[in-house]
């Protein structure tokens, strides 16, 4: 995650505000200086890195410095056109490929900004990350280059964007619940799996005591380009909702209630993750469509805990219409058919903690703000997609770069803590795990429901009888290995954690 650096000539950085026509000051209207590196060359306004494979275990960058003075407190979007040839796959996602801002933070941390899993072939196309820049903060230091990779990759410089992706709003906000939710104890469960649950599915449930079960509404999870023709998204999701509408029965038989999870909307997603409605307005016109269709359908059902309005929504360049808007018109369309059920929200970034330091509450009242932790994901995803290596261990080891302790998730936890207080909202962890392999992971799981509790925070482990690794009702030491267990340690953290469902 670092440096190196070369000359350049003149560089100007335009940026301006999506959401309106007031320019925000250039980031340099003077030359950007870069450092020289060996391995890299600029010729007629693009960069141009090449490391062997001998030299591909390190950090082969070009850097220069910006001053983030004038853009303290806001979100910035920074975009590239990059180029790459035989570019090797590195061993950690936020490798391979190198675009990215350093800096760092009025609390001493060191923040690395980037797009993730950027290596292979491929021609000119841009990548973007977000960077939100705090209050305090100083110079920074942009890279480009390539990391823990061989190959050769190319930097357009001339269409290099800094701009402001979203305006923080609402900042005085303080959220209100009807006396039924501000009443309600946090509610415990699970996550359910993709799959039409079953009546033995909710009698186990009821039987761990789990109150509550966030029914996901989910195909081709992740994978690009899909769910882009409406006629067939319509038919899937109308077997989709006659689906829930059968979960839901048995939820009630069984005193347990829900929350609508829509998992997949229309359009899919880009191959950076980025949701195609955010950028296609057809597609974001059909989403709302589609909630109008779900709202009409469990108009006030009592079952219904809330509406969860998009699962793990991601954006990180300027789009017509922003993470944020998009659950904004969704949330005034159901309240226009379905004044009482609660309404969910979910944070950018994969509904990151962490992006709770600049999420804006919507100015509407029953909304519960939702977050999922998965941090740090080298520990919680290890041996899963082959992402990260198998064996770091919650207890012992330094991973990301520190030792993990409840405290240090605490920390991670702080932005959304700090948004729960000011705004005085409700916190649903819809989604948190460790994988069934990692070393330590009852202790992880015991300590972030630990945290969940003190801040009195509803949650819904992932995931209920869906993939192995995460069921609670498998062990293994990988993913092949993986055998059923009526008993596990991680199985005993969350039945003690659902216990609290029954005298609360």
């Amino acid at each position: 995650m670092h440096y190196r650096k070369t000359i350049l000539t003149a560089l100007l950085l335009s940026v301006f505000i999506i959401a309106s026509a007031a320019p925000v000051p250039e980031i340099s209207r003077t030359t950007l200086k870069w450092d020289k590196q060996p391995f890299a060359a600029q010729t007629d306004g693009i960069w141009r890195i090449a490391v062997t494979p001998e030299e591909a275990a390190k950090q082969n960058v070009v850097s220069a410095a910006i001053d983030l003075v004038p853009y303290r407190g806001k979100q910035l979007a920074f975009t590239i056109r990059v180029k790459a040839d035989n570019v090797s796959k590195p061993p950690q996602p936020w490798n391979g490929v190198k675009f990215m801002l350093y800096y760092i933070d009025g609390e001493n941390q060191k923040r690395w900004l980037h797009p993730n899993n950027v290596y292979g072939t491929f021609d000119w196309r841009e990548i973007s990350f977000i960077a939100p820049i705090p209050s305090d903060a100083n110079q920074g230091t942009l890279m480009l280059g390539l990391q823990d990779a061989s190959g050769a990759v190319e930097f357009e410089l001339n269409s290099l964007r800094v701009e402001t992706i979203y305006n923080m709003v609402n900042q005085d906000y303080i959220i209100t619940y009807p006396e039924r939710v501000r009443q309600m104890p946090p509610l415990r469960g699970v996550m359910s799996p993709q799959r039409e649950m079953t009546e033995a599915d909710f009698k186990t449930l009821q039987d761990w005591n789990v109150n509550l079960v966030r029914l996901q509404i989910c195909r081709f999870w992740a994978k690009p380009n899909t769910d882009l023709d409406l006629d067939d998204y319509d038919r899937w999701i109308n077997s989709q909702l006659d689906k829930i509408a059968r979960e839901i029965e048995l939820a009630k038989k069984y005193g347990i209630k829900v929350v609508i999870d829509l998992h997949s909307p229309p359009g899919g997603r880009y191959e950076d993750l980025n949701m195609r409605m955010f950028f296609e307005p057809k597609y974001a016109d059909h989403y709302v469509l589609v909630w109008q269709r779900i709202a009409q359908r469990f108009n006030r059902d009592p079952a219904i805990f809330g509406f969860d309005l998009i699962n793990e929504p991601f954006q990180t360049r300027p789009a017509t219409v922003s993470y944020w808007e998009i659950q904004k018109r969704a949330a005034e369309a159901v309240r226009a058919i379905d004044p009482d059920t609660t309404l969910i929200v979910e944070s950018n970034e994969m509904d990151s903690p962490t992006a709770f330091g600049y999420l804006s509450p919507l100015a509407m009242d029953n909304v519960i703000y939702q977050l999922h932790m998965y941090k740090p994901s080298e520990f919680t995803h290890q041996g899963v997609h082959k992402h990260f290596p198998v064996g770091r261990d919650y207890r012992t080891d330094e991973i990301a770069g520190r030792h993990w302790d409840k405290e240090a998730l605490r920390e991670i936890l702080a932005p959304a803590r700090k948004f729960q207080q000011k705004h005085h909202a409700r916190i649903y962890v819809g989604e948190f795990s460790a994988v069934a392999w990692a070393p330590g992971a009852p202790e992880y799981l015991r300590d972030v429901i630990s945290i969940f509790e003190e801040y009195r925070w509803d949650w819904s482990y992932h995931a209920f009888r869906e993939w192995e690794g995460w069921s609670l009702e498998y062990e293994g030491t990988d993913d092949k290995s993986m055998k059923p267990a009526a008993d596990t340690p991680r199985k005993r953290v969350l039945l003690d954690g659902w216990q609290n469902n029954r005298s609360k």
